[in-house]
């Protein structure tokens, strides 16, 4: 390969704060040789509904809104002046397509199926309407949003809050791994909204006494494909039993399955569809997306070279496994970053603690497992460096959209070995071109090499003494076989 100058780092654009984009990025170049014919298998059984189906009113087109029509302004939208000002406070200045679309429609009355990619601004397009709707007539549980991960679940309650603090909304949120009676003590407050995950919800319906949403208005399930693929169906079907049949219902997702088909159907009204991802596999334009083709055995040498190329810049790095996340924790932290772990094995305080951290920027290296891909907006990551390639396309456009969002420029660089090269093609085919590659000298890398294989031996070591003392419940964990229970299904696995 021949030797190329180091390529500058591209920074935050000055853009709005909520402008975003639906257009994938058109970069390409030379690549692994891509299969046409390789089709992902995350795509085989997940039909989109068309303009036809009757089940589904199409809002809005496929591509993305016009500009010239699109409201300049969220009082355009036909949001009440506080929120206005809410949102000017968060620093949203206009309305993202999503937001565009479907908040006029659910100021309207009606049921509505979400579609955009991630970072589109998918939270605020939902808790906005019920907020308004709330100042008509205010009322307790007024609004339940689902979500299928307990930090997703955080987050969106937070949103509730930061965008409803002029008109004082309350809000709780009840996720496993916490106790309940705190929990129990917060509704007996009688709180406007709940976010909450299935499993910790459907508890306190069967357990909290005087518990109840036969009064509920609104209904949002968020991330459905993700509630679905962690097995939340049977809770969701007792849960819709005890709801009110007369309620509002809103449906969001970055991507639209077969299942999700199946619940739109069983739990909305007549619903608009509001798609803004150009595809299924849609990317904002200000992502820049490469990949890495280096032999296994120098990842961990080339991680270090691209981290140094990122110095002083927010990283995650994406791993496929909870030892490998922990191993190369150690690894970095021996090399004096400041790396910090996240994946589902550690505990619920651990991970919020983590994540604060991050955001906070006191670490700029998160270490994560998918735990960290779906949901989470973590302002001004710089850079996502996808380790481990995952086994499927969509997880893949889960974890680069950790970047680059709100309108803001981002990088993603994914490492691709001698066994990853199939993946990688899968990867390609499904998002439609080829991406460049990352242009990594082999001899500027390879200055890291003594250094790292040292840290490479400290870090075996550090392991040891970390599962030797996690003991025979951390060994339980890592093993965990069979079905987790209700109060463990919003933790992440990986």
């Amino acid at each position: 390969m021949p030797v190329t100058k180091k390529r500058k780092v591209a920074h935050a654009v000055p853009a709005a704060p909520v402008e975003d984009s639906d257009v994938a990025s058109n970069a390409s170049s030379s690549s692994p040789q891509t299969n046409p014919d390789v089709e992902d298998s995350a795509s085989d059984s997940s039909p989109q509904p068309t303009a036809d189906d009757p089940n589904v009113e199409a809002a809005s087109s496929e591509t993305e809104p016009s500009t010239s029509s699109a409201p300049k302004t969220f009082k355009e939208l036909g949001l009440i002046d506080s929120l206005c000002e809410a949102c000017d406070k968060m620093g949203y200045k206009s309305p993202t397509p999503i937001q565009s679309e479907s908040i006029p429609l659910a100021l309207q009355g009606r049921d509505i199926i979400g579609l955009a990619e991630t970072g589109s601004g998918k939270t605020a397009a939902f808790v906005l309407p019920i907020l308004q709707a709330l100042m008509e007539k205010p009322q307790p549980f007024f609004g339940l949003v689902m979500a299928p991960t307990r930090e997703l679940a955080y987050q969106i309650s937070l949103a509730c809050e930061s965008l409803g603090a002029t008109i004082n909304v309350r809000s709780t949120t009840l996720v496993g791994g916490m106790d309940m009676v705190p929990q129990s003590i917060a509704l007996g407050k009688k709180p406007h909204i709940i976010v909450a995950t299935p499993g910790r919800l459907l508890d306190h319906l069967e357990n909290t006494k005087g518990f109840s949403l036969r009064n509920l208005k609104f209904l949002v399930m968020d991330e459905a494909d993700r509630l679905l693929d962690m097995d939340f169906g049977p809770i969701l079907d007792k849960i819709l039993k005890v709801l009110p049949r007369e309620r509002r219902t809103f449906l969001f997702s970055a991507t639209l399955s077969s299942k999700v088909e199946s619940l739109q159907r069983a739990s909305l009204s007549n619903p608009a569809r509001v798609s803004i991802s150009t595809s299924k596999y849609a990317t904002v334009e200000t992502l820049q997306q490469t990949y890495i083709l280096r032999p296994y055995k120098h990842k961990d040498i080339y991680l270090v070279y691209l981290l140094h190329e990122f110095i002083g810049q927010s990283v995650i790095i994406f791993m496929r496994t909870v030892h490998e996340t922990q191993r190369v924790a150690f690894l970095l932290r021996g090399l004096g970053f400041g790396a910090i772990p996240l994946h589902g094995q550690m505990s619920q305080s651990a991970r919020l603690g983590a994540l604060g951290k991050f955001r906070s920027k006191s670490r700029e290296i998160l270490v994560a497992t998918d735990v960290a891909a779906r949901g989470l907006d973590i302002p001004s990551v710089d850079c996502v460096l996808n380790f481990d390639l995952p086994t499927d396309s969509k997880t893949y456009i889960h974890r680069v959209g950790r970047t680059a969002r709100a309108g803001k420029s981002g990088t993603a660089i994914s490492f691709v070995t001698q066994y990853d090269v199939e993946i990688w093609q899968r990867i390609e085919a499904a998002m439609g071109k080829e991406l460049a590659e990352y242009p990594a000298p082999k001899d500027e890398a390879m200055v890291f090499a003594e250094q790292v294989s040292a840290s490479q031996r400290d870090a075996i070591q550090a392991m040891k003494h970390y599962d030797e003392k996690k003991g025979a419940k951390g060994k339980g964990k890592f093993s965990f076989k069979g079905k987790r229970s209700r109060d463990a299904m919003d933790q992440e696995e990986g």
